[in-house]
């Protein structure tokens, strides 16, 4: 099964934070699964870096490509059949990425690892 990990989720489970649970650290590092992170999620913490409220202890590209596809993430982009979902949708929501990574995850017909309960609000599945 396919899921899009959220960006906190995604950074919990690489830095090994025990604020990750145990269900989404299991679902992550399953086999079965196949990890996803939305490039929307990449460019939530490009922003967040460049005003100094994200420190990755890392270049940028460095962590890309050795935390994200080292540990076998793969990268999810952003289509314009994706972007046209965001349109529609009701405004449960207001962060951009957020509601990016909720069109995302109906659009792939795939589960959120995160715990944003306004991504239910979408009826998006969640793993937490």
């Amino acid at each position: 099964m396919n899921i899009l990990l959220d960006t906190h989720p995604l950074l919990w489970f690489v830095a090994g934070d025990s604020k990750l649970s145990n269900t989404a650290r299991e679902a992550i590092e399953s086999p079965d699964n196949t990890s996803l992170v939305s490039v929307a999620s990449l460019w939530e913490m490009g922003i967040k870096i460049s005003l100094g409220k994200l420190d990755i202890g890392m270049p940028f590209d460095e962590f890309v490509r050795d935390e994200i596809t080292g540990n076998g993430i793969d990268l999810l982009g952003i289509s314009a059949t994706r972007l046209a979902r965001i349109i529609k949708m009701p405004f449960h929501h207001r962060d951009p990425f957020d509601r990016l990574l909720v069109a995302q995850a109906e659009e792939e017909g795939i589960p959120i690892v995160g715990c944003d309960h306004a991504f239910a609000a979408y009826g998006t599945t969640l793993i937490w």
